[in-house]
């Protein structure tokens, strides 16, 4: 099984993408709404946004997206029920990963050995999207 996380924006899929792409490297796919069927018909600041995004993360596995249209009724809540948790195979990635994916964002627990012995952070980015990386190095 694989995991594909998926997230939503309000018109910033593409920017968020770039900077995750700027972390995680890989190529970068996105598809726009203006290429959807009807796309000619969106408001025009809607038809820049993105239909589909994605980067791959892992083997097999890729973090996607999509902007929320308010032309379709889409509506965006920004919260604290989600996160995407990144285990990492070295400390050393997890530190890239923390430091890349939080610069500009809001610290919630820095990098530190966890009592439970793993290696654990999180913080949200400057997207309102919330990230852990957590390193357990017995897990190798």
């Amino acid at each position: 099984m694989k995991l594909n996380p998926y997230l939503n924006f309000d018109g910033q899929a593409e920017e968020a993408f770039k900077f995750y792409q700027s972390v995680f490297g890989g190529e970068l796919f996105i598809q726009k709404m203006s290429a959807a069927p009807g796309g000619e018909n969106l408001p025009d600041h809607e038809k820049n946004y993105a239909m589909h995004v994605s980067i791959p993360i892992g083997e097999g596995q890729f973090l996607m997206a999509s902007d929320c249209l308010k032309s379709a009724g889409h509506q965006l809540n920004v919260g604290n029920n989600n996160y995407i948790c990144i285990t990492p195979d070295s400390r050393e990635e997890a530190d890239r990963l923390f430091n890349g994916l939080s610069a500009g964002g809001k610290v919630e627990m820095p990098m530190a050995d966890m009592f439970w012995g793993d290696y654990f952070g999180s913080f949200e980015d400057r997207y309102g999207v919330r990230w852990m990386i957590n390193y357990n190095e017995k897990a190798k």
